[in-house]
């Protein structure tokens, strides 16, 4: 069941927001019941037969924990039950995901015989297995220690993020599924959701599915665009994923908060970044986060601890000398990164997207570290000009990564980046001329006829670029547990009362009178 449907917008959300406020109503219990119950409902509608899958996972999951808890002073035996249940996990994400492409990957090395068929991907795998993952480790560490299964289950399922996020902590989540005021009707809860949600919707359905066919026509035979095509194509897919994630995420926040729960922050308008580094901090948050904790930083810390003990520098003096650099940051930035890169999909191009940003990542620490840090700190404030040239760079690092991230191979990539950089050639200005020539009505109208995608693609990055993202529109409203500031323009600041709610009403009928079909969202892949 997509957000994006007639079916989830007229059906299924108006009686899940019902009933949950009904139990509420009755009891914390009861509540937290009816919404297990809707999101294996809202799960199973797609392809009821792996309900059964996120069940055993649940269950699975749920038990090693209790297991490991029950042997606590029991170190060595509570790591190898950890290690059994998130290599279960694993191994579940591997047949899933991985299994048919390194099966047809060794048929054409010659090591089997044959090719298989790509299995059906469950929708949500990596993000409910991701999340049991931090579960146990977080119970390994012993700061996760809830013991009731209804709440556990909830954690899991509730239905805004399953399927493509955020990713939850058990630290936010457990706490407000605890509290009794979380799942009782309030007026506030329902505005500032709908609202989000609303804006979210918008997104999808009125900028993202609107710039996607010119992304799917440049990627259908990237070999033949040349520079302004492969260069529009590589910016309309930048778009389309912008809008596309940023308004699911939006919608998952807005529809958590009808159900009175706070969902942490997942986007913070990411092209707005200065530097790699920033778009990270604001791109898939939730995951970036995870990546650091439960990747990053302990192979940071072993490598540490390792050259402590050969009597090495270590931490931040070890960074400031190129070979504590290449080992305290460049090696777990690029073990972290070739995951995050291949968590998104199992071809080799998904590799080619991590190990592209740990580059972006590594240059731009050794950045900070060797020049910027060896200045004075009165001489590390930036010009404007330095700041726009910043963003600039960011955006188009970002934009050769997203080749890989998009292309059906790493072949039909590197195509597109080869036209990006004009090894094709350039297009003929001659039709723009011939529209020069015209009378000024009909020349307007032939540029933009001719050159529609370069305005829509213009129109979308001012968006992306200069507008306030839905946060900052909601400002001091915002459910997000980290909230972002406030937009700059007071009329851009949302406040409940008949404005607004028209802003609402418009944006809502517009978006269901372009629900022609459903289309997924693009994260849904993974």
């Amino acid at each position: 069941m997509l957000f994006n449907s007639w079916l989830f917008l007229l059906l299924f959300l108006p009686v899940a927001l019902a009933g949950h406020y009904l139990a509420g109503a009755v009891s914390l219990r009861l509540a937290a019941i009816w919404l297990c119950i809707a999101s294996f409902v809202f799960y199973g509608w797609w392809n009821p037969q792996f309900l059964a899958l996120l069940a055993v996972s649940i269950a699975f999951n749920y038990a090693i924990s209790r297991w490991m808890l029950r042997c606590a002073g029991r170190p060595r035996v509570q790591d190898a039950i950890v290690a059994a249940g998130v290599l279960a996990d694993l191994a579940a994400l591997v047949h899933y995901k991985y299994f048919a492409a390194l099966f047809n990957f060794m048929s054409e090395l010659g090591i089997t015989h044959g090719m298989m068929d790509p299995l059906a991907l469950p929708l949500g795998i990596s993000f409910f297995t991701f999340t049991q993952i931090g579960y146990l480790l977080d119970c390994r560490a012993g700061i996760a220690k809830e013991g009731r299964l209804l709440n556990y289950v909830l954690f899991v399922t509730f239905f805004p993020h399953l399927i493509a996020g955020p990713i939850l902590h058990h630290k936010e989540m457990m706490p407000q599924f605890a509290k009794q005021d979380n799942f009782r009707f309030r007026a506030e809860n329902l505005s500032v959701g709908t609202m989000l949600f609303v804006m979210g919707l918008a997104k999808k359905v009125l900028l993202a599915d609107a710039i996607a066919p010119y992304a799917d026509a440049g990627f259908a035979a990237p070999g033949d665009l040349r520079f302004w095509a492969a260069w529009g194509t590589s910016v309309a897919y930048a778009l389309q994923l912008y809008f596309d994630f940023s308004g699911y995420s939006d919608m998952a926040l807005g529809l958590a908060k009808m159900f009175g729960i706070r969902f942490p922050l997942n986007f913070n308008s990411p092209y707005k970044a200065s530097s790699i580094i920033d778009f990270w901090a604001r791109w898939h948050i939730t995951l970036t986060r995870y990546l650091t904790a439960y990747l990053y930083y302990p192979v940071a810390m072993a490598i540490s601890r390792m050259r402590d003990r050969r009597g090495l520098a270590a931490g931040s003096a070890a960074a400031r000398t190129p070979g504590g650099f290449a080992a305290t940051i460049v090696l777990p930035t690029v073990f972290t990164m070739s995951l995050a890169g291949i968590w998104h999909g199992a071809g080799v191009q998904y590799l080619v997207f991590g190990l592209l940003h740990a580059l972006y990542l590594s240059v731009n620490h050794a950045w900070r570290i060797f020049v910027v840090g060896r200045k004075p700190v009165a001489g590390r404030t930036g010009t404007r000009a330095g700041k726009v040239a910043s963003v600039a760079v960011t955006f188009v690092a970002v934009l050769v990564a997203q080749a890989f991230f998009r292309a059906n191979g790493v072949g039909e990539a590197v195509r597109l980046v080869e036209g990006m950089m004009g090894l094709r050639g350039f297009e003929s200005l001659g039709t723009l001329r011939y529209a020069l020539n015209m009378a000024p009505g009909d020349a307007w109208r032939a540029i933009v006829g001719t050159h529609l995608q370069f305005v829509y693609v213009l129109a979308l990055l001012c968006i992306a670029w200069f507008a306030p993202n839905a946060h900052q529109i909601l400002g001091r409203h915002s459910p997000a547990l980290f909230k972002a500031q406030e937009a700059a323009l007071a009329f851009m600041r949302w406040r409940p009362g008949a404005p607004w709610l028209a802003v609402l009403l418009a944006l809502f009928f517009l978006c269901l009178a372009n629900l022609h079909k459903e289309t997924r969202f693009l994260y849904f892949q993974f």
